[in-house]
């Protein structure tokens, strides 16, 4: 199992960025996938949650109507389209399928400040 963050970086406030994740080495289209995020000092968070058909999705009360979570099972990649962005997104953001067992991505640092 591999996944790759991508798009992540330093936006001011109000901003918006698009997070990819790029997954192989398992049938990506099976398993429902997950978007948490980590900040400063603090324990990792689930932000977002698609199912594996991309019918149903789960948000974190404080990103809902800002944050929207897609995939395209045809590309094996799943995204988070991130807008209005405050201060408190800041973190690293991690892609994540449970597979037995939790996986990982190394994460995408997410900046948000003036």
């Amino acid at each position: 199992v591999q996944l790759v963050e991508s798009g992540g970086g330093l936006v001011q406030p109000g901003g918006s960025l698009r997070l990819s994740c790029a997954a192989s080495g398992f049938t990506f289209r099976g398993f429902d996938m997950n978007w948490y995020r980590q900040a400063p000092g603090k324990e990792r968070e689930l932000v977002a949650t698609i199912n594996s058909a991309g019918g149903s999705r789960y948000y974190k009360d404080s990103v809902k109507g800002r944050f929207t979570i897609s995939r395209d099972n045809a590309k094996n990649t799943v995204y988070l389209q991130m807008n209005s962005l405050r201060p408190d997104d800041t973190g690293v953001y991690y892609c994540n399928v449970r597979i037995l067992l939790n996986r990982w991505g190394q994460g995408t640092q997410v900046t948000v400040s003036s």
